[in-house]
């Protein structure tokens, strides 16, 4: 059995590397697709959803993904430092990738708005870390002006390798079911990864694996929902940090994916985020990051009313892992410890009282 060394060695035929491209790797990709088994019956629709758990990438999301690729050609190119401005996930790829292939990595990210599970991994890496007294789509304002003043490279998801790095998601959800979902359904911020698996679906098409592509889901909170509106938000708020964006950078890109697939677009209430997290984690055992529960969410709310159909296959992206955001998830958790004496009686007490 040949050991699995990411994605780019796994896929360098569809992607844009050579023999001699010296690639930047943390063994990212071939994340489990996991089908649920107790939510569908709780619901009691004959539909089959599987989520695929990308908070098992090597930083704990799926931006892993697109950062293999944008900091393996940032090397390629000669640069000695990338920047980016982030709501967490993508600092902490970067911060990690940057280490991996020794150069230097500048984040921006908003004051007081970053899951600390996502700030403590962009500090031990060892990123440069620029708090600015603003949002998300301020840091990327400011990263795309000082691109042309400093010698850095951007590796948010306007460089394009991000998007090529992150279409393999949908190569191994094909290569795992045999075919293409009905339905996909994802969180949507920046809108770079809803545009990055419609990529992927659509070559791995016309590459003759598949016949047909799926319906592209796109879910945002109801506080950060340009979709929705249909025009930029300046202020976005969300408990879903990771979402918690007005100006999405993949505008163009994930409208063209809604309209060619014939998909939509939809919000959701932090509380039906939340309440799906939690559901998530009681009855399937699976925890990811509050954003990451926007897909179950908005998938379960259109399987309910019929308008995902009885009888589809739905797969549902979980970006993140839950412990990305634990104050959010502990707060969660109304059932309080119970304390008791360290004396067998009581352990047994404890147990016979609570089954």
């Amino acid at each position: 059995m040949m050991r699995y060394t990411g994605l780019i060695e796994n896929y360098k035929d569809r992607l844009p590397v050579s023999e001699s491209t010296r690639i930047i790797s943390l063994g990212e990709g071939n994340t489990p697709l996991i089908r649920l088994d107790n939510i569908p019956r709780e619901m009691g629709k004959a539909v089959d959803i599987y989520v695929k758990y990308e908070g098992l990438n090597p930083t704990g999301s799926f931006k892993d993904r697109g950062m293999t690729m944008a900091v393996t050609k940032a090397v390629e190119a000669g640069s000695k430092a990338i920047i980016c401005a982030s709501t967490g996930n993508t600092s902490a790829s970067a911060a990690a990738y940057a280490a991996r292939a020794g150069i230097k990595a500048f984040v921006l990210i908003p004051e007081g708005k970053i899951a600390l599970g996502k700030l403590a991994q962009a500090m031990i890496h060892g990123a440069v870390i620029i708090q600015i007294k603003g949002n998300f789509d301020d840091g990327m304002r400011l990263v795309k002006e000082v691109a042309d003043h400093a010698p850095v490279s951007i590796v948010n998801s306007i460089n394009p390798y991000r998007l090529q790095g992150q279409k393999t998601a949908a190569f191994e959800i094909i290569e795992e079911l045999g075919f293409a979902p009905d339905y996909h359904c994802l969180p949507v911020g920046n809108a770079g990864n809803i545009s990055a698996h419609w990529m992927g679906y659509t070559e791995y098409k016309e590459y003759g694996k598949v016949n047909n592509t799926p319906k592209m889901l796109g879910y945002q909170a109801a506080g950060a929902a340009p979709f929705i509106k249909g025009s930029m938000i300046d202020d976005p708020d969300t408990i879903a940090t990771a979402i918690r964006i007005g100006h999405p950078q993949s505008w163009d890109l994930a409208w063209n994916v809604q309209k060619e697939s014939g998909g939509w677009f939809d919000s959701l209430t932090d509380e039906e985020i939340l309440a799906a997290q939690k559901l998530l984690t009681e009855k399937e055992g699976i925890f990811c990051e509050p954003a990451s529960a926007a897909s179950i969410a908005g998938a379960m709310r259109d399987i309910k009313s019929g308008k995902i159909e009885e009888g589809s296959k739905v797969v549902c992206t979980l970006t993140g892992h839950g412990l990305k955001d634990p104050d959010t998830a502990i707060s969660q958790c109304k059932d309080e410890m119970i304390n008791i004496n360290p004396v067998m009686d009581e352990v047994r007490d404890a147990i016979l009282n609570n089954m």
